[in-house]
C-alpha cells in the first residue's frame, strides 16, 4: 500500500516539529497551504497527480527565485531558497 502525498507531508511535518527542524518544518506547512489553496480553488481534494503539480510549480517558484536572487547580489536569500528547494525535489 502506497502512502498518499498529503499522508506522507503530514507525518514529514510532524517528525520535523519532533526534531526541531525548522526549515523543513516551514516548508512542509508551506507546500500543505499551497495544496489546500489549490483544492479550495478547484473546490475538490487533490489526489497524489494534483499535489505532483502543486510541488513541481513550488519548485519552480524556488527556481526562479534562486535567478533573482543571484542577479540581484543576496547570496543569503539564494541559500534558503536552495535548501526549500532541496526539502520539495525530495517530494518529487
Amino acid at each position: 500500500m502506497q502512502v498518499s502525498f498529503q499522508a506522507r507531508l503530514e507525518a514529514d511535518l510532524r517528525q520535523a516539529m519532533r526534531e526541531g527542524d525548522v526549515l523543513r518544518r516551514s516548508t512542509i506547512r508551506l507546500l500543505r497551504s499551497e495544496i489546500h489553496n489549490e483544492e479550495i480553488a478547484r473546490q475538490a481534494d487533490l489526489d497524489d497527480e494534483g499535489v505532483l503539480r502543486v510541488l513541481s510549480r513550488q519548485a519552480q517558484q524556488r527556481r526562479d527565485s534562486i535567478d533573482a536572487y543571484a542577479r540581484g547580489n543576496r547570496p543569503d536569500l539564494v541559500e534558503k531558497e536552495k535548501a526549500e528547494l532541496g526539502i520539495i525535489l525530495e517530494y518529487l
